[in-house]
């Protein structure tokens, strides 16, 4: 085998019998590193504290990486080609930060018998987000909703990858004179998102309105026709 030392000097190639010995001598261990290579390297180290020096490396990695979520957008059969094309812009704006985007079609009474309509709908999301995304689940019926589940390409997603390190790594160089205004400024997005997520909810429970209003003009209409009936029932 060829053994480095403990101060990584190479000492050369020498016997597993000797390097187990050299090894025993000054107190550290013998890891091989490099099994593959001919002849295998291997050094003395202690293996403790070279783990626990791994293990703070990796955990440094996955956080300076950045951690893809998962978004949902709502979507109804009915809404309207503007407001798709907000909802796609919405899409885009998350893709490219990293993050996988849910589309979720939601069905109601009579707008079950026609499902083809939200196809269609996802199709043309899909379409327009084609060149920052990959479909990672196709149009999917799952009970009363169709979903479409989008992904960043790998291109994206080294890009977001990229920005976010360079991004902690500006953080880190230049410290806020003010540590709350970075938490402020995140909260204050937070609150602006759930505000839209607001109007979007705003937007369905108004589709709802339409849907109960149709539902008591159909109700009106029987009753109508119920009376109607009766009044020629009591003519002689």
């Amino acid at each position: 085998m060829r053994l480095i030392d403990e101060n990584g000097t190479q000492v050369g190639i020498i016997g597993v019998r000797e390097a187990v010995i050299m090894a025993e001598e000054r107190g550290f261990d013998l890891v091989e590193v490099a099994p593959n290579a001919v002849p295998p390297v291997c050094r003395l180290l202690d293996y403790g504290k070279f783990r626990y020096e791994q293990s703070q490396k990796e955990r440094e990695a996955r956080k300076n990486q950045k951690q893809a979520e998962l978004k949902q957008i709502r979507l109804m059969p009915k809404t309207a080609d503007h407001d798709i094309t907000v909802k796609a812009n919405q899409a885009k704006r998350f893709i490219l930060a990293g993050d996988k985007v849910k589309f979720n079609v939601r069905f109601r009474g009579r707008e079950m018998a026609h499902p083809d309509i939200g196809r269609k709908m996802l199709e043309e999301i899909a379409e327009q987000l084609r060149e920052i995304s990959i479909v990672e689940q196709k149009p999917l019926m799952e009970g009363r909703v169709l979903s479409l589940l989008l992904a960043p390409t790998a291109k994206v997603l080294k890009a977001a990858q990229q920005a976010q390190k360079a991004k902690l790594a500006q953080i880190k160089a230049h410290p806020a004179s003010e540590p709350g205004l970075a938490g402020a400024s995140s909260t204050a997005t937070e609150e602006l998102d759930d505000d839209e997520d607001l109007d979007d909810e705003d937007l369905d429970d108004e589709d709802l309105d339409d849907e109960e209003f149709d539902d008591d003009e159909e109700f009106d209409d029987d009753e109508d026709d119920a009376t109607n009936a009766d009044l020629d029932d009591a003519k002689p």
